[in-house]
């Protein structure tokens, strides 16, 4: 059996400022819900409509425009939101939106390279970097949660950028309050290990209580079990697998990108972002890497959004 290994880096010392969509959206919106006042529209105004005079016409022409004004407003409420928070938190360009989930989830297989020897034909959670899909989003993914920064949360929630938390619970166990609010917060938390060891150097039994104990621990402490595991390191064997598959995992995302506060290193020989790539950061602070969470999301956003890429929810691909 051959243990694949991908190291994790854990170095203590270490779209557009307007959306083109929603600028799409935005015009489309105003131009339906303002068509109606002009007498070169196709609303109400136009009295050689052959139906201007029929009972109802005018209630009936009428009815799409409010809510087409409405939905204009939104739009303008959002965008002009998204702007102040990208001023607030010292970002250059507002974060592109990300488009709407699939409605049906990408197949996700192993990466090649990343298989179990001898594991041919067995139904094991898939092992990947990067998720399927052609649209240009990304995902952001945090590991550990040895800094419990509340500007964090303050600045993902105004700017509405998703991620994802991969917890171990020996850093978390001292504010499990922290992560209970960014669940509430729309965030998944998902299982990183109880203490973070290196999983292939565990006997089976030892690896069930790392594996399985966090998979308790998260259901107990945040009611809800997860179902992504990322081993420490991106380290695993075969028994992490299946031992993984036994207690609810169905897949195991690794990364294809490592985001710091003052750089990015990539797994790619392109030295560059791809659709779908998960981008891998952990939660640290200045005592770690001399920057703040929010100089590190700060960084994370601004290569991202220069490369014209979103950042989407994994678990909605997932």
């Amino acid at each position: 059996m051959q243990t694949v290994r991908q190291n994790e880096k854990l170095s203590r010392n270490r779209h557009r400022p307007v959306c083109a969509l929603a600028a799409a959206l935005l015009v489309a919106s105003v131009a339906s819900g303002c068509a109606g006042q002009s007498g070169d529209g196709p609303g109400p105004a136009r009295s050689a409509s052959p139906a201007a005079g029929l009972p109802g016409a005018a209630a009936g022409q009428a009815g799409p425009a409010p809510a087409a004004d409405a939905r204009a407003e939104e739009v303008k409420r959002q965008q002009a939101a998204r702007v102040a928070a990208a001023k607030k938190w010292g970002l250059a360009q507002v974060p592109l939106t990300a488009p709407a989930p699939p409605a049906r989830k990408p197949h996700l297989t192993t990466r090649e390279g990343f298989e179990i020897d001898g594991a041919e034909g067995e139904d094991l959670p898939p092992v990947f970097t990067t998720v399927p899909t052609e649209e240009r989003v990304v995902f952001l993914t945090m590991d550990d949660g040895s800094e419990k920064d509340p500007e964090l949360l303050r600045m993902m929630t105004e700017l509405n950028i998703p991620y994802s938390a991969f917890l171990s619970d020996y850093e978390v166990s001292d504010d499990y309050g922290y992560f209970e609010e960014m669940q509430k917060r729309g965030v998944t938390l998902n299982n990183h290990t109880l203490n973070h060891p290196y999983l292939p150097g565990l006997s089976k039994d030892e690896q069930r209580e790392e594996i399985c104990g966090e998979q308790d621990k998260i259901e107990q402490r945040f009611g809800k079990r997860p179902t992504l595991l990322r081993p420490p390191y991106g380290n695993y064997n075969g028994d992490t697998l299946r031992i993984a598959k036994s207690c609810g995992v169905k897949a195991v995302p690794l990364w294809a990108a490592e985001a710091f506060p003052d750089h990015m290193e990539w797994r790619e020989w392109d030295q560059d972002l791809h659709p779908g790539d998960i981008i891998l950061t952990h939660f640290r602070g200045p005592s770690d890497w001399d920057a703040s969470m929010v100089d590190l999301v700060r960084n994370v956003m601004k290569t991202v959004t220069e490369k014209g890429y979103a950042v989407a929810r994994l678990e909605d691909y997932v």
